[in-house]
This record gives structure tokens, C-alpha cells and sequence, in this order.
């Protein structure tokens, strides 16, 4: 599979060829659903890369220490943030 990156270029691509205009209508619902594809495998990195994120948090003593920055959803969408044990 393709990393993000290529995936957000060839979404960007679809876009790009969906507002000239100048496609058959076949054509253009073919490119949507691929396009759909993509901006769902994007949102998918883009969510797995946000449950990676280490955020900085204060540690005793005032020091700073780097900790799992965990997200759980939680009813009507709305996340719940919960900091997870420092490394």
C-alpha cells in the first residue's frame, strides 16, 4: 500500500481532475470513489499517527517528561484525552 504521502498526491490529483470538468460523468463518479478511497486511508494514517504523538507533561518537580498521548472515543464523537504513564 501506498505511504501518505502518495496517497494525499493522488488525492490531490483526483481533485484536481474532477474541478477541470472535463470528464464523462462515468468518468467523474469513478474518480469520486476513488477519491473517497484515498481520503479514508488518510484519515486512517493521520488517526494511527495522532495516537502516536508524545506530548510533554509536567513530571515532579516542575521537570518535564514526555508521555503517550492516548485518545478513546467516546459517545457522539467527542474524544476523551487521557495521558498515559512517561517512558
Amino acid at each position: 500500500m501506498a505511504n501518505f504521502e502518495e496517497q494525499l498526491t493522488q488525492l490531490e490529483t483526483v481533485v484536481e481532475r474532477l474541478e477541470r470538468g472535463d470528464l464523462t460523468l462515468d468518468e467523474s463518479v469513478r474518480l469520486f470513489e476513488d477519491g473517497m478511497k484515498l481520503s479514508s486511508a488518510c484519515k486512517q494514517e493521520l488517526e494511527q499517527a495522532e495516537g502516536r504523538i508524545q506530548v510533554l507533561v509536567e513530571g515532579k518537580g516542575g521537570k518535564m517528561k514526555a508521555a503517550e498521548l492516548e485518545l478513546n472515543e467516546v459517545e457522539d464523537n467527542d474524544l476523551e484525552i487521557d495521558e498515559g504513564e512517561g517512558e
